[in-house]
């Protein structure tokens, strides 16, 4: 068995997030990300030929950071490390313990913390099956995620809300169509979307952090919803997009006719 100290001298030469020539905010980071379990996971991960190297953060959220890394063939992917402390433990199991995928997934805080890590993991690929612009989801491995990295060679693609729109309502129907269709065809509701959880490249959005998205028989589905659609207009009014009247949009979501029904009805 591969010794920590091995482990870690290895990793040392392969995650730049290490070295010592940082900042003091940057190694405090660090310090709440790289603990000693985590650290042997990307070990294993790396050997097990996922991963080549972790480049740089490139984001810090409230569940965990997010770090660019490449593959063998320099090809890029984002790697979320979770943070396993108490205080995310406690924020992350009211979603889990009201989705009806992972009853019983209660315990103590790492098994929770991989069962949320796991349940964005799931989340991602149901959304992508269901052709919502989604990271594509690579592999995840106890508090690990790793993921299509949305951007480029210059760095990630930029948030929603930093970004000059060409066409405010054109940018706006999509986005509400992540609403509809992944409520419709993922089963899904996001749950904290906005401005903040929406990525913008090449002129297009992509939805990003769904690892709180509840099943849509969830007994708070339908207000998460609502939140969702309250949150999503109010951003696009202040872009003077021609937004649909936050009620309109919640009827069309929920009561709306389906795929399945257009193909049922096509067949009639």
């Amino acid at each position: 068995m591969t010794s920590y100290e091995e482990a870690y001298a290895y990793l040392e030469r392969h995650v730049d997030a290490l070295k010592t020539n940082r900042t003091g905010d940057e190694r405090q980071t660090d310090a709440e990300v790289f603990d000693r379990k985590t650290l042997l996971t990307i070990y294993d991960m790396m050997t097990s030929g996922y991963i080549d190297m972790v480049h740089y953060p490139v984001s810090t959220g409230k569940e965990g950071n997010v770090f660019y890394a490449t593959d063998e063939d320099g090809d890029g992917m984002a790697l979320k490390i979770f943070r396993t402390s108490t205080s995310t433990f406690k924020r992350v199991a009211r979603y889990i313990e009201g989705d009806p995928r992972f009853r019983g997934a209660t315990g103590n805080r790492w098994r929770m913390i991989y069962t949320w890590v796991n349940k964005e993991f799931k989340n991602l690929a149901r959304y992508a099956d269901a052709g919502i612009p989604v990271p594509e989801p690579i592999t995840f491995q106890q508090n690990c995620l790793l993921m299509e990295f949305i951007g480029d060679e210059s760095g990630p693609a930029p948030q929603l809300k930093d970004v000059v729109l060409d066409d405010p309502t054109e940018t706006y129907d999509e986005v509400i169509s992540f609403i509809i269709d992944g409520w419709k065809d993922a089963h899904l509701v996001h749950g904290d979307l906005s401005e903040y959880n929406i990525l913008m490249k090449d002129g297009q959005p992509i939805m990003i952090d769904v690892g709180q998205a509840m099943t849509t028989d969830n007994y708070n589905a339908k207000e998460l919803l609502e939140r969702d659609i309250r949150n999503v207009n109010a951003f696009f009014r202040k872009r003077d997009a021609d937004v649909i009247d936050d009620k309109i949009v919640f009827e069309e979501t929920v009561n709306g006719k389906d795929d399945d029904d257009d193909e049922e009805d096509e067949e009639e």
